[in-house]
C-alpha cells in the first residue's frame, strides 16, 4: 500500500514539475486566498488589542460628563399688549465642585468621582520652552485612570488640602526638561508659578488613532497638580460675575468663543457595577439638570457602550473581509478543479496506458488527488508567506496595529490543503472511470 501511494505521488510530481506555469497558474487562487485570510485575521486581532486598549485608558466602569459651552434652554413667555414673544433664560453655573457633592451623597453604588481641571499653559527650564496641559487632578484620577509612578509619589493630604505648588509630571516632559537629572525635587514654571516635582509617571503608549477616537490626550505630555492648587493658583471659573457671563452671551454673535463659565472641565464617576452604569447616569444627568436650571450645558457619555459599539463594528467588518477571503480559496479551489478536469482530457492516453499495463481505479484517483494536494499545498505554503509578509508591510506603510498568531496560519494552511482535496476529489473519479481502451483510441 505504501509502495503504491509512494509510486503516485513519483507520478503526480512528475506531472507537476512538467507543468510548472499551468501549476502556478492553479495555485494563485489558493495564494492569494491564504495571504488574504492571514492579513485580514491579523488586521482584526490588532483592532482587538487596539480596543482593549481604549478600554484601559478610559476605564471599563466609568461614566464621563464634560460641559458645553454656551448652551441655554429657558421657555417663551408672551407679555400682554406685546406683539411676539421673548425668551426668559435660565442660568446654570456650569459644572463644579456643588454637582460633585450632591452626586456623592444622593446616588448610591459609585466607588469613586474625579474631577479635573484642564488648563492650557506654557512650560519652561533651563531655557527651554513648550505648550503642554495642567490638569488639577486628586489622587483618585490616577487610580481611575490606571497610572503607575515611574519614581516619586502622587500628592499628600496636606499638599491637596492647602494648594501647595507641586506637581508629577509625564514621561515626555522628564525626557525633555530633565533629561539629564533626576526631577524629583526638582522646580519647573508652569504658566507663572514654580511647582516642585514630587513624582513622575510610568509612560503611557497610546496610539493616535485612540487620541482622536475617543478624545484622549497625550498624557505623557501633562503636568498634575493637586485641584486645590490649580484653583487658588491658577482660575477658579466659579468666581466669573453672572455679568459677565451675561455680556459674553449678548456679545455672541462678535466672538463665537463665548467663555468658559464651568469651574470643571471632566467629571468622571467610577461605578461599582457595569450593570448599574445606564441607570445611575439617568440619575445623574436628572441631578444636573435640576441643579443647572433646567440648562443643559453639558453631557454625559459611557465609554464603555462606545467601545462596545465600535468593536462590534469592527467584528462586522472582520466578517466582511474574512468572507471575500474565504470566497478567494473557494475560487481557487474551483481552479484547481477546472486546472485538472482540463489535465484529465489532456491526458486521457496516459490514463489509458496505465489502466492497459495493470493500474488500479484507486491508481488514478490517487494520482490526480495528490496532484490537487501538491499544488494547493504548495500555494498554502507560498501564500502564508506572502500573508505574514503583507500583515508587517500593513502595520508599517499603512500605521494599522496587526497581529499575526498561529491560530490563523493553521487555519488558512489546513482550509487551503481541504480545498485542494475537496476540489480534487471530481477531477480524480472522472480520470479513474475512463474506459482503458476507449483512451488508448483517443487523439
Amino acid at each position: 500500500m505504501i509502495r503504491r501511494i509512494v509510486s503516485n505521488f513519483a507520478i503526480a510530481s512528475e506531472a507537476v514539475f512538467a507543468n510548472k506555469i499551468r501549476s502556478l497558474l492553479t495555485g494563485l487562487g489558493i495564494i492569494f486566498g491564504v495571504a488574504a485570510v492571514i492579513a485580514m485575521l491579523a488586521i482584526g486581532s490588532g483592532a482587538q488589542e487596539e480596543i482593549l486598549e481604549q478600554i484601559k485608558l478610559v476605564g471599563v466602569n466609568n461614566i464621563v460628563i464634560k460641559p458645553i459651552i454656551e448652551q441655554s434652554e429657558g421657555e417663551v413667555a408672551e407679555e400682554e399688549g406685546v406683539v411676539g414673544s421673548k425668551q426668559k433664560k435660565n442660568l446654570s453655573l456650569g459644572l463644579n465642585f456643588l454637582d460633585v457633592e450632591s452626586i456623592q451623597r444622593i446616588v448610591p453604588g459609585i466607588d469613586m468621582i474625579s474631577p479635573e481641571i484642564l488648563l492650557d499653559t506654557e512650560v519652561s527650564r533651563d531655557g527651554f520652552r513648550r505648550t503642554s496641559k495642567l490638569v488639577g487632578v486628586n489622587n483618585e484620577y490616577f487610580e481611575i485612570s490606571g497610572f503607575e509612578l515611574d519614581e516619586g509619589t502622587f500628592f499628600n493630604p496636606e499638599e491637596i488640602e492647602k494648594g501647595k505648588p507641586v506637581c508629577v509630571i509625564g514621561k515626555s516632559i522628564k525626557a525633555k526638561f530633565f533629561s539629564r537629572e533626576e526631577p524629583i525635587g526638582k522646580y519647573i514654571k508652569v504658566g507663572k508659578h514654580w511647582l516642585k516635582v514630587v513624582g513622575v509617571l510610568e509612560e503611557r503608549l497610546i496610539s493616535e488613532k485612540s487620541i482622536s477616537n475617543l478624545g484622549i490626550r497625550d498624557y505623557n505630555m501633562d503636568i498634575y497638580t493637586p485641584l486645590s492648587t490649580a484653583l487658588i493658583r491658577y482660575e477658579n471659573r466659579l468666581m466669573v460675575t453672572n455679568a459677565l457671563i451675561q455680556e459674553a452671551r449678548r456679545n455672541r454673535n462678535e466672538d463665537k468663543s463665548g467663555i468658559n463659565y464651568h469651574q470643571l472641565d471632566r467629571l468622571v464617576i467610577k461605578v461599582s457595577e457595569t450593570e448599574q452604569m445606564s441607570a445611575i447616569a439617568q440619575v445623574v444627568s436628572k441631578i444636573l439638570k435640576r441643579k443647572h436650571s433646567q440648562v443643559v450645558d453639558y453631557e454625559i457619555t459611557i465609554p464603555e457602550l462606545l467601545l462596545k459599539q465600535q468593536q462590534r463594528t469592527k467584528n462586522i467588518f472582520n466578517f466582511v473581509l474574512g468572507g471575500i477571503a474565504g470566497i478567494s480559496l473557494l475560487v481557487g479551489g474551483i481552479g484547481i478543479m477546472n486546472i485538472m478536469l482540463a489535465s484529465v482530457l489532456e491526458r486521457i492516453k496516459e490514463i489509458g496506458l496505465r489502466l492497459s499495463l495493470g493500474a488500479t481505479k484507486l491508481d488514478i484517483i490517487y494520482q490526480f488527488l495528490i496532484e490537487a494536494v501538491m499544488i494547493s499545498f504548495s500555494g498554502g505554503a507560498v501564500g502564508v508567506i506572502f500573508g505574514l509578509t503583507s500583515a508587517y508591510a500593513i502595520a508599517e506603510l499603512a500605521d494599522i496595529p496587526t497581529i499575526v498568531n498561529i491560530g490563523s496560519i493553521v487555519l488558512s494552511f489546513g482550509v487551503a490543503v481541504t480545498v485542494g482535496i475537496i476540489f480534487g476529489i471530481a477531477p480524480a473519479r472522472r480520470a479513474a472511470q475512463l474506459d482503458p481502451i476507449e483512451s488508448l483510441r483517443y487523439e
